[in-house]
């Protein structure tokens, strides 16, 4: 069933700005783990150093997964602002409640995906 812009709008945008918030809390509070590792032989022994560098590229390839994700919340607000949302950018057909609803930030219906 096709639905409105505006009446997409108002069920979807909540729940991307919620999302947004979310992954921009989730970034801040995971910003030590991602620094540098100091070397420092003398407080830390070698598997500690070991296990901070691990934890370290593991936080950073997190990030690099909230960014994108990032990216596809904000492009979906760009197409709200421009009431293009919730129609395929490929071929313009509705992209359909239920996918939109698993995922708000879809581009495409389930056809061109």
């Amino acid at each position: 069933m096709e639905r409105e812009p505006g009446e997409l709008i108002a069920i979807f945008q909540p729940r991307v700005e919620a999302e947004r918030a979310e992954l921009l809390a989730r970034s801040d509070a995971t910003d030590v783990d991602r620094r540098p590792v100091e070397l420092d032989q003398q407080s830390v022994g070698r598997l500690s150093r070991m296990d901070s560098l691990q934890i370290q590229a593991m936080a950073v390839a997190v990030e690099q997964r909230r960014k994108a994700r990032l990216v596809a919340l904000e492009m979906a607000l760009r197409r709200m602002a421009k009431a293009d949302y919730g129609y395929c950018v490929d071929c313009g057909e509705f992209i359909g409640m239920r996918r939109l609803e698993i995922d708000p930030a879809a581009l495409k219906c389930v056809k061109c995906a």
